[in-house]
């Protein structure tokens, strides 16, 4: 991580690094950090650390369960899959329900358009199924 002292994070990184992990996962944060250590991409990871975990998620004003909502839908119209994901497995950790989730497919594919619903819906099966089991085992 860049910083003043080599191998030193500064607050805020450290700050976004909580909330990071408290969302994502300890595990999957860490993988992404030694995915990036010694390349050109560790300066996006500190940068996304600072500037999205601490600075946005640390807003007052809106709890971490909507925050991950919102993400939801953002990704969905974004197609961005690799994110969304990530993001299903820390809006179940942040109290959103599987009906919630698969609720915020349907809605965004009312204004996102069935070609983005339907492939995010994949996603988002995947992650739910992986997290939660399959929907037939719950009850």
């Amino acid at each position: 991580m860049t910083s003043e002292e080599p191998g030193k994070r500064s607050p805020a990184v450290e700050a976004g690094l909580t909330v990071r992990r408290e969302v994502m996962g300890p595990d999957f944060v860490e993988r992404a950090l030694t995915r990036t250590a010694g390349t050109d991409s560790e300066q996006l990871q500190e940068f996304v650390t600072e500037h999205v975990w601490d600075a946005v998620w640390n807003r007052p004003g809106l709890d971490r369960r909507s925050r991950s909502l919102l993400n939801l839908g953002m990704l969905i119209a974004l197609r961005a899959h690799g994110e969304l994901k990530g993001h299903v497995r820390g809006a179940l950790r942040n109290g959103l329900t599987r009906t919630e989730i698969v609720e915020a497919v349907i809605h965004a594919s009312a204004y996102c358009g069935a070609p983005a619903g339907l492939s995010a819906m994949a996603v988002v099966q995947e992650a739910l199924d992986a997290e939660l089991g399959p929907l037939e085992s719950q009850d």
